[in-house]
C-alpha cells in the first residue's frame, strides 16, 4: 500500500501546495548533511501553517527542530511580529537549521535554542505563554514535554504531538520499544487531563502509517 499511499499524497501536494524553492533547498541541505529524512511532508507542513493561521497564533514553541523543515512552514505563517522558539538536542542538526533558517531569512523571527530539549524548557524564565505548541522530538521525553507544554499555556493553546501511530505500534502495550511507550504515556496523560480537549487522526502518506495528536487547552 505503501506506494499507493504516496502516489496519493504527491497527487494532493502537486495540485494544492505550490512549489517553493527555498523549501525545495532546505530538503536537500537536510539530506545533503545526512540529517535522518524525518521531515515532515509538504502537506503536512502547509496543515501546520494552516493551523498557525487558523489559532491566530504570534507566539510558537517547536520541540525538535531536525533541520528546520517544519519550522520555516510554521513561522511564515506568523504575523511579522511573530515569534517561534525552536528547541533541538543534536548540534549537528542545529547547525544545518541554522542555515536553513538564514537561508528562508528568519533569523529574526526563529529563535533556536540548543541543547536537551527537558534542560531548556526548564531554565525558561517567566517566557509569555505560547499560542501553539508542536511536540516533534525523542518519543520517550514526550509525557515530560506535555507537563512543560501545559505549564507554558493559555487558555486557547494548541498542543500538536507528532508520529503518535508508530506503524500501529501505539496499540502494542507488550512493545519492547521505549518510544511506543513514551507515546502512549502521552497520550493517556492528555486523555486524563481536564485541562485539555482532545483527538487523534491517523495519516497514511509518503511518510508511512502514522498520525499526531490535536488537543486544546480548555478556558
Amino acid at each position: 500500500m505503501q506506494q499507493q499511499w504516496s502516489a496519493v499524497d504527491n497527487y494532493m501536494i502537486s495540485e494544492l501546495i505550490p512549489h517553493d524553492e527555498v523549501l525545495q533547498k532546505v530538503l536537500e541541505n537536510n539530506q545533503r548533511a545526512g540529517l535522518p529524512a524525518h521531515d515532515v511532508a509538504a502537506n503536512q507542513g502547509q496543515l501546520l501553517a494552516l493551523f498557525v493561521r487558523m489559532s491566530q497564533a504570534r507566539r510558537i514553541l517547536e520541540i525538535g527542530t531536525l533541520g528546520a523543515y517544519s519550522s520555516i512552514w510554521m513561522a511564515r505563517a506568523l504575523p511579522a511580529d511573530g515569534k517561534l522558539i525552536t528547541l533541538e538536542a543534536d548540534p549537528a542538526h542545529a547547525a544545518v537549521a541554522r542555515q536553513n533558517i538564514h537561508l528562508a531569512g528568519l533569523d529574526q523571527r526563529i529563535e533556536l535554542i540548543e541543547g536537551p530539549a527537558l534542560l531548556s524548557l526548564e531554565r525558561f524564565d517567566n517566557i509569555p505563554p505560547f499560542d501553539l505548541i508542536f511536540i516533534d522530538a525523542d518519543k520517550p521525553n514526550n509525557p515530560g514535554y506535555l507537563e512543560w507544554a501545559l505549564h507554558y499555556s493559555r487558555p486557547g493553546t494548541l498542543i500538536i504531538g507528532d508520529n503518535v501511530v508508530r506503524d500501529g505500534e501505539v496499540i502494542n502495550g507488550q512493545s519492547d520499544d521505549a518510544r511506543v511507550h513514551g507515546v502512549r504515556r502521552f497520550i493517556e496523560m492528555i486523555g486524563d487531563n481536564p485541562r485539555l480537549t482532545a483527538t487523534a487522526l491517523q495519516t497514511v502518506g509518503v511518510k508511512g502509517w502514522d498520525g499526531f495528536t490535536l488537543a486544546l487547552v480548555n478556558g
